[in-house]
């Protein structure tokens, strides 16, 4: 991993592979590709180092200037001019119901929580999603292209997808929708969502390297691999997934882990590489003891159970008048876990993924009385649209002939507009 100190605006910024065996591609080839040819995942080839001077600078930046100002060094002006990457950064942000965007809220006994939920689909995936489309429908215009995104979710990536490809004429999205693995809201959110380039089927670590002085704390429920890999260096699987109230955090292989790897050895591809391979392999990996510590160092972790998770949505809301959705209340519950052993610590800032409006059953489950907002009332009253696929039905067929009438659609349209 190369370091380069700000101002760089005008230098190109690559992508290499955590893998290393597939060719550096520009932020436009990284978008498009998703995984990288080799199976590995696109990292900057470069860091660009924060000065004291620059994060104070940024201190007084709002949440979209701050995104205008870290898109611009990772996607360089050849790429996306300033003034377009500016505009496309305006529209994404604009159906966000908050002013700020992302809300601060400086709750009692040092509580500080992050509210990143207020885009439409009230979660924290639309932050990224909606900027993900805007770049998406600006390089498929120049090149007068069209693509088909196909999207696997347990719950809020689907609805965010849906919704930040709202009128993006050169992006249809399919949603693949396991039954049973979100909410009755998700569900909803998903299907109810009646476009037709929409088909449903049934950062943290490069920031502090980046020199932002942060601590980072990483919470999860009782499926807990990143809380064992990061305690004890075992990256394993669990014999099954545990249903939890934070289900969004009900996973088996969180696919970052490979990033952060790369990250903490150095840009080692090599090693990086043999790591995922056998994990691919036996679903069991023992980290290298210098790589666990320098991820120990890095990070540190807990797990949570349900009853914690409860508790402490019940306590936030005595304490605070403040509902968390469950997936915070993980978070959060760290923080009572330090405040009431009475350890002195910096001020600290919890991140809540999404809105507890998303998550009655959870809120019931705590003792308290959901708060639903009229937006997601109102989708018990629409109608919905979701194709069944059942587990002797060929998926793959299946997709690839939805994927191919949307090419042919979007083709005849092309040459009756240009006709």
């Amino acid at each position: 991993m190369l370091w380069y100190p700000l101002p760089k605006a005008s230098r190109i910024m690559w992508y290499v592979s955590t893998r290393g065996m597939a060719p550096r591609v520009d932020f436009e080839g990284a978008l498009f590709s998703g995984y990288a040819p080799d199976g590995g995942l696109f990292m900057p080839e470069e860091l660009p180092q924060l000065s004291r001077e620059t994060l104070h600078q940024w201190s007084t930046l709002s949440y979209p200037s701050l995104v205008k100002e870290l898109c611009a060094l990772f996607i360089g002006p050849e790429l996306i001019p300033r003034e377009d990457l500016n505009d496309l950064i305006h529209r994404a942000f604009s159906r966000f119901r908050h002013k700020e965007v992302v809300h601060l809220s400086r709750l009692r006994n040092g509580l500080n929580v992050l509210e990143l939920w207020h885009g439409v689909t009230y979660a924290f995936k639309d932050l990224s999603l909606c900027c993900t489309a805007q770049f998406l429908q600006y390089f498929l215009e120049k090149r007068e292209k069209h693509v088909t995104v196909v999207v696997g979710t347990s719950g809020d990536t689907g609805s965010a997808a849906i919704e930040s490809v709202q009128g993006a004429k050169n992006v249809d999205i399919i949603v693949l929708l396991p039954k049973g693995h979100c909410t009755k809201i998700q569900e909803l959110q998903m299907t109810t969502v009646l476009k037709d380039n929409v088909h449903v089927f049934g950062a943290g670590c490069i920031a502090q390297k980046m020199g932002l002085p942060i601590r980072l704390v990483v919470t999860v429920n009782c499926n807990d691999i990143i809380h064992r890999t990061v305690q004890r260096g075992d990256f394993s699987l669990s014999e099954t997934v545990k249903p939890t109230l934070a289900s969004a955090m009900d996973i088996q292989v969180p696919y970052n882990m490979e990033r952060i790897f790369w990250l903490l050895s150095d840009s080692d591809s090599q090693g990086t590489r043999a790591l995922m391979e056998q994990f691919e392999r036996t679903q069991s990996v023992s980290l290298p003891k210098e790589l666990q510590s320098k991820l120990s160092l890095a990070v540190m972790s807990e797990s949570m159970s349900d009853e914690a998770i409860t508790q402490t949505m019940g306590r936030c809301w005595e304490e605070n008048q403040y509902l968390l959705c469950p997936h915070s209340a993980v978070a959060v519950s760290y923080h009572y876990q330090q405040m009431d052993r009475q350890q002195p610590s910096p001020p600290r800032c919890c991140l809540a993924p999404a809105s507890a409006a998303k998550f009655p059953e959870a809120v019931l489950a705590a003792g308290l009385t959901p708060e639903t907002p009229l937006e997601i009332l109102a989708l018990e009253k629409k109608e919905t649209r979701c194709t069944p696929m059942r587990k002797s039905d060929d998926w793959t067929l299946i997709l690839r002939n939805t994927i191919e009438e949307i090419g042919r659609q979007w083709t005849g349209h092309v040459l009756s507009a240009s006709n």
